[in-house]
């Protein structure tokens, strides 16, 4: 009886493991060490590659790129200062049988501000082809049709013009630096106890300035949700609805579309649950390990933007 049972037990153990499981030989599970090597030598392997973050056959099943959406402020300039070598490489992207368009939160200053500044760093970009939180905020104050107090930046009101706001029946908040104050702060907060809804132009938690990080609007409009226990609605990155009114023209749909930027939950994070693929770059507000932040892992993470458009080039096309 001992010999059949310790004969079943070996049988059990050779169709589990193969020849050699669990006896030390050849077939032998390998070792935590040995598998962690592995793997890293795999992910090595599929970085040369440029796509380490994709799922087998996802490529596969993707259709054919059609648009890039590329983010702004820390991905083509930081203030006024372009990324190394991004003008070049947008004349490159804009040779491709592709659609740019470009995407941004920023409410420091209006379209036509930031087109000028875009204009003097050398970009070549139309008004039409920039989508901006500050355009779906408006659109949603003109579909809701109320009054908004804007705490946003003076230099973004232009494209508030024709949007009342006396006796305010809503809160908008964007970055607003000389507006987060006590008085005006409690004053959002009065009008939200009333029944004001708040509108978030974004949530971002902080920005890039050539000085360092700074605080976004994120965590005022935190405060007030939390002071006032409601929920903002937001409209910018990274919600769904404003990749796709992003889109809007461009006869492409999510799956056909990359985007690039370098804020990992609001660019990329974004991007991908609304169905396309992102590239994080290495730039702006990018912090070492932001790729592990965000599920699904970006679609791939570039130093910058030049490096991005080359994979685009010679990978997706």
């Amino acid at each position: 009886m001992t010999i059949i049972i310790t004969f079943c037990l070996l049988s059990a153990a050779l169709a589990a493991g193969g020849p050699g499981a669990g006896l030390g030989g050849r077939g032998s599970a390998r070792t935590p060490r040995a598998a962690g090597r592995a793997r890293r030598r795999r992910r090595r392997e599929q970085e040369s590659r440029g796509a380490w973050a994709c799922p087998p056959g996802a490529m596969a099943a993707r259709r054919a790129l059609k648009a890039v959406l590329v983010d702004l402020n820390g991905t083509l300039h930081v203030e006024d200062s372009a990324v190394p070598g991004a003008q070049e490489a947008l004349k490159r992207l804009r040779s491709a049988p592709v659609t740019v368009r470009f995407v941004t939160n920023t409410t420091k200053e209006s379209k036509r501000d930031l087109l000028e500044r875009l204009t003097a760093l050398g970009f070549d970009i139309a008004e039409h082809e920039i989508f901006t939180s500050l355009t779906a905020a408006r659109n949603l104050l003109e579909q809701q049709q109320v009054r908004p107090l804007l705490l946003v930046d003076d230099k973004a009101l232009p494209d508030f013009t024709g949007i009342g706001t006396d006796n305010p029946n809503a809160v908008v908040v964007g970055l607003a630096p000389e507006h987060f104050h006590y008085e005006m702060m409690n004053r959002a907060f009065r009008l939200i106890l009333d029944g004001a809804p708040l509108i978030a132009i974004h949530k971002a938690r902080y920005f890039k300035k050539k000085d360092g990080l700074c605080l976004g609007p994120g965590p005022f409009v935190t405060g007030l949700e939390y002071a006032t226990d409601t929920k903002a609605t937001v409209v910018g990155k990274p919600e769904k609805t404003f990749f796709l009114e992003a889109l809007r023209g461009t006869d492409c749909a999510p799956e056909e579309a990359v985007m690039i930027g370098d804020d990992c939950r609001d660019d990329v994070g974004g991007a991908q649950q609304a169905g396309m693929r992102g590239i994080l770059v290495r730039t702006g507000k990018y912090r070492p390990a932001d790729e592990d932040k965000i599920s699904p892992a970006p679609y791939l993470t570039c130093e910058n933007f030049p490096e991005a458009v080359e994979h685009i080039l010679k990978q997706m096309l």
